[in-house]
């Protein structure tokens, strides 16, 4: 895999600016990669292993929040088992069928149409699941049921097909169980640390034969970069989403999409 740094650089923001919000970022990444001639084995792993550059910025951003959480488990306070108890319930789906469905996940990232389609698609849940939420039960992490964490894991398992989205299913899928917008949001983040670091450790170890030290350099490029551009995302979406609900990202996604479709077409 020849690419120069730029590319990398670019690739990383790409996944900074997107990983948290309901867009699909590896989507946008296997769109990047197919517009700027980079495909193959091993650029699906380093869109991938990028990914943890993101998931890094979750646990800066949040940082008190994690380490009140550690302390709670230590004194066995109720709150935090809760929390713990959901983000497990809610990793544990994804773990489970990424494992015995990996292959044909990794092949699905060889299909730019998928993805052009599933924004579309996506993009027109939202605004449906939008309007059609209206009661909200739950306002936090640690209050969410037990039944709702584990229906929410299941519907990140949809993420898998590349073009839905991490956090647009996730974030969705709590909206749908009554939980509230932000708490929602941040749901989201927190399960994508479980998710999106056992989905890195698995794919490298499938594919380090494949890797050179290039590809390394280059993931370590994409890495550091997804983490600053994220680091600057991650709160600021919340606060949007908080105010404007997530109807301005649904829109992207059909523009994007339909754009996206158009040019794969004529190609």
């Amino acid at each position: 895999m020849t690419t120069d740094i730029l590319t990398y650089i670019l690739l990383g923001f790409i996944e900074g600016l997107t990983e948290f919000l309901p867009v699909s970022s590896t989507g946008h990444l296997i769109l990047a990669g197919a517009l700027l001639g980079f495909e193959g084995e091993a650029s699906k792993t380093f869109k991938i292993a990028i990914q943890l550059g993101a998931i890094l910025a979750v646990l800066l951003a949040y940082r008190d929040r994690f380490w009140k959480v550690t302390i709670g488990l230590a004194a066995r306070e109720g709150g935090s088992i809760a929390f713990t108890r959901n983000i497990l319930l809610g990793f544990l789906p994804a773990m489970v069928i990424g494992v015995v469905a990996y292959k044909s996940i990794r092949a699905l990232m060889e299909t730019p149409e998928i993805v052009a389609v599933a924004l579309i698609v996506g993009g027109i849940l939202i605004l449906l699941i939008e309007r059609m939420v209206k009661a909200v039960r739950i306002h936090s992490v640690e209050t969410m049921p037990a039944k709702s964490a584990l229906a929410i894991g299941i519907v990140q398992c949809l993420a898998m097909i590349p073009g839905v989205s991490r956090s647009g299913a996730t974030i969705m899928g709590a909206l749908l169980m009554g939980v509230e917008r932000k708490t929602a949001a941040e749901f989201s983040f927190f399960l994508a640390v479980p998710t999106m670091i056992a989905a890195t450790a698995y794919d490298l170890y499938q594919n380090r034969d494949l890797l050179s030290a290039g590809d390394l350099q280059g993931i370590a490029i994409g890495f550091v970069t997804a983490f600053v551009v994220a680091l600057a995302v991650v709160k600021a979406f919340v606060a949007v989403v908080s105010r404007y609900g997530f109807a301005p990202f649904a829109w992207y996604r059909i523009v994007i999409g339909s754009a996206a479709l158009v040019w794969l077409t004529l190609r």
